[in-house]
């Protein structure tokens, strides 16, 4: 059985962690620390105190309040 490849939000991680030197955990920490803010607000923080790329934080995002979403 071959697994599938990783689609969505998360097919980004391995590059984000490869570029920033952080764990996704940690970034989803950071966005987490940031609620109740709307999702353009997390990305917008990302991006300026975290100088992460819009597509890398805004992967962070989505998948972080889809995961909370549950």
């Amino acid at each position: 059985m071959t697994q599938q490849p990783i689609k969505g939000p998360a097919s980004y991680f391995p590059s984000i962690e490869k570029k920033y030197g952080r764990p996704i955990a940690e970034w989803k920490a950071l966005v987490r620390a940031g609620y109740p803010a709307k999702h353009m607000e997390l990305v917008a923080m990302l991006k300026n105190e975290h100088g992460l790329g819009h597509g890398h934080a805004n992967a962070i995002v989505a998948d972080t309040l889809a995961e909370d979403k549950g």
